[in-house]
């Protein structure tokens, strides 16, 4: 059977509201008996209602019409995604999948079963060079009748970054581009219990009301309830117990974590931090063990530790180091590193679309370095890198050694003006600003790709991934820090974990012992 995702021709000729209401009240129930079907298990109460309102979203002709989709870890949020998109699949309506960041698409291509994209790199193309900076304009949406679904939509940010892509706002442009192509429409998915993004105090795209503000009806299901199963893993019933005191009018109140009874949770000492995390090294390899701290400057003293201590490193940068770039850069996969105009993209196929820059937040492993120097006051190494988010691409790189010591998230706004400065002194014979602005920029130096160490990072910087064993570093909350601001912090670094969640230090008055309660 063949259903019109949206548009069902077999309904077409009915004229009156009440035959509309007849044919949308049919095809709710089909979607119904099919999502039900491809959820694989008998679903709660709450998971048939969830089913039961993207249902009526489906089958709901209205052509600005958009979904929420809010789950707290372990209550079926991310099985009724997967079901929703093999369905879909099967009755050949076109799908695309999008997430904030390499790594979240990842784990969406793996539970979802089909390739999913990053949100910068599918909706905006590179536009012509302007002066000064590089840009990116929001592209064009070839998609007719296609449900667009997008994972961890808590990261979307709408608060103005100064990045330039398309107008600033990510949250705006992603509406605007969906609603630009015929028929299509908006599902976004969520955990309103994560860390909000920097800035902002809400989730913004988990907000009925932010949706509506752009004209959009606004069909919207919650998941709180965790599932009988998810209640076996430690991660996932401490997960539940911390998102529960989230919102309480307690600002005191201090979760307890259970480890009795559970396999899937440790407490490490300091002690045996370094021999543990070797252990799972051994076991997980290097690209699923991350390390979640609070701050740039725990994690670059975590960094250096597990380099010296876990993998016998020595050398400032080797082969097999694990990177993460802390800026945007549109340079290296340009071809001959020269910026150009995109074009209008082709979305078709997605092993087709090559990343055409590098994010803030992907993940790197040093395949080789090459020759190192110093220049205008910085110093440079050639590397090849290995993209392991984006299926192995290797890409030739020069780096900039100095973020990696670095206590600020990236090149400070001074240490950028000053590296400025000094490139432009070797275009200054050029007879025109704007030839000697060009030459700049596309100086490798300048350039230069920036990355820190990125076994230990911060939970902003781990969100939307997941590995199969985490560590979490909280150290001593910040007292400007909210209660409520650390929960989240907490929960987010807790569910980032797939395995096993390994807690360091975990001070005992926040330890729940049962043989004392």
């Amino acid at each position: 059977m063949y259903i019109d995702f949206f548009y069902c021709d077999k309904f077409s000729t009915f004229a009156s509201q009440t035959a509309q209401y007849r044919q949308k009240k049919m095809l709710s129930e089909e979607y119904y008996r099919r999502l039900c079907s491809a959820f694989g298990y008998l679903p709660t109460s709450e998971q048939e209602h969830a089913i039961g309102i993207c249902s009526s979203f489906l089958s709901d002709k209205s052509s600005n019409t958009a979904m929420i989709l809010r789950g707290c870890a372990g209550t079926g949020k991310t099985l009724i995604a997967s079901a929703l998109v093999h369905m879909l699949d099967s009755l050949g309506a076109p799908t695309v999948l999008l997430a904030p960041t390499g790594r979240a698409a990842k784990v969406f291509s793996q539970y979802s079963g089909k390739s999913a994209h990053t949100i910068h790199r599918y909706i905006y193309r590179q536009s012509k060079p302007s002066v000064e900076m590089t840009g990116f304009e929001l592209g064009y949406n070839r998609q007719r009748r296609c449900l667009f679904i997008v994972d961890e939509a808590s990261m979307l940010s709408n608060d103005y970054g100064g990045e330039q892509f398309g107008s600033g706002r990510l949250l705006d442009d992603l509406v605007r581009f969906v609603y630009s192509g015929p028929g299509c429409h908006l599902m976004l998915i969520g955990d309103h219990a994560q860390l909000p993004p920097i800035g902002e105090l809400v989730s913004q795209a988990l907000q009925a009301d932010t949706l509506e503000g752009y004209r959009l009806t606004v069909y919207e299901a919650t998941l709180t309830t965790v599932m009988r199963q998810s209640q076996l893993s430690g991660i996932l019933w401490n997960a539940s117990a911390i998102r529960q005191l989230i919102g309480r009018d307690a600002s005191t109140l201090m979760p307890k974590v259970k480890f009795q009874g559970f396999a899937d949770i440790t407490a490490v000492s300091a002690d045996d931090f370094m021999e543990a995390l070797g252990e799972s090294l051994r076991r997980v390899g290097n690209d699923d063990l991350i390390v979640i701290t609070r701050s740039n400057h725990r994690a670059g003293l975590l960094n250096k530790g597990i380099r010296r201590y876990v993998f016998d490193r020595e050398d400032e940068l080797e082969g097999g180091d694990m990177v993460m770039t802390v800026r945007n850069n549109y340079y290296w996969l340009q071809p001959d590193g020269e910026e150009h105009d995109e074009g209008e993209p082709t979305q078709e196929n997605d092993a087709e679309l090559r990343p055409d820059f590098i994010a803030n937040g992907d993940r790197a492993v040093v395949k080789r370095i090459r020759r190192e120097r110093e220049l205008y006051g910085f110093r440079f190494a050639d590397a090849t890198l290995l993209l392991p988010d984006y299926a192995d691409m290797e890409v030739e790189v020069t780096l900039i050694l100095d973020t990696l010591h670095a206590t600020t998230p990236s090149l400070d706004t001074e240490s950028t003006n000053r590296l400025y400065q000094a490139v432009s002194e070797d275009y200054m014979h050029l007879p025109t600003k704007q030839e000697r602005i060009k030459a700049i920029r596309q100086n490798p130096y300048f350039n230069a790709l920036q990355v820190k160490y990125a076994y230990a990072v911060t939970c902003h910087k781990a969100q939307g991934g997941q590995w199969a064993h985490v560590y979490v570093d909280q150290g001593v909350p910040p007292q400007e820090e909210s209660n409520e601001e650390y929960l989240h912090w907490l929960y987010t670094a807790f569910t980032r974990a797939r395995e096993h969640l390994y807690l360091i230090n975990w001070p005992e008055e926040m330890t729940l012992n049962e043989d004392k309660e």
